[in-house]
């Protein structure tokens, strides 16, 4: 497991770097085929003091990517509860798989005529298509304010992929550029 710890107006201290690094080795127990971890730790100036310190944790192992953050007052505690939430997320995770493997059994082991009752999983409930013109990022940006959205996907035209721009919880934007495994 690779653990990359980046701080942003912050001092990453040996004392904090340890602290981070036995707290997030942990997950390795839950999670055994980790590849990376990366630790965002931040201090942001806001109004209120509750929300300055920012810790965000994502984890990527082999397809998938878990991500959680948390503000708080104190750096320290807003590590303990981006873990505890990536904890919780590892377990939804996990869960998910073995719900899906366990249907898989089941459903080769039971003769055809009997009916297993099956607990509703969320399922795909609408399908929506649009065209997709080539636009640059920024004109990405206009689009999705003028709609009023949060996100917009569309073509980008400086690297030919389909790209998604998404408004972020500090009043920024994000770009999301998808690359094959």
């Amino acid at each position: 497991m690779q653990l990359i710890i980046q701080g942003k107006n912050i001092e990453i201290t040996d004392w904090l770097r340890e602290y981070v690094e036995k707290k997030v080795g942990r997950l390795d127990r839950y999670l055994p085929d980790i590849q990376e971890v990366r630790v965002e730790l931040s201090s942001q100036k806001t109004k209120s003091a509750q929300d300055r310190q920012v810790a965000q944790v994502t984890v990527k192992a082999n397809r998938a990517i878990l991500r959680a953050e948390e503000k708080s007052h104190d750096i320290f505690a807003s590590i303990d509860t981006v873990v505890d939430k990536m904890y919780r997320q590892i377990d939804r995770y996990k869960g998910k798989r073995w719900h899906k493997r366990a249907q898989a059994a089941a459903s080769r082991a039971v003769p055809v005529e009997e009916e297993v009752e099956e607990e509703e999983m969320p399922s795909i409930v609408r399908v929506k298509r649009f065209p997709v013109t080539p636009i640059t990022p920024e004109e990405a940006v206009e689009q999705m304010e003028l709609l009023g959205h949060d996100f917009f996907i569309f073509y980008n035209v400086d690297d030919e992929n389909i790209n998604v721009v998404y408004r972020r919880s500090d009043g920024n934007y994000g770009l999301l550029q998808p690359e094959l495994d």
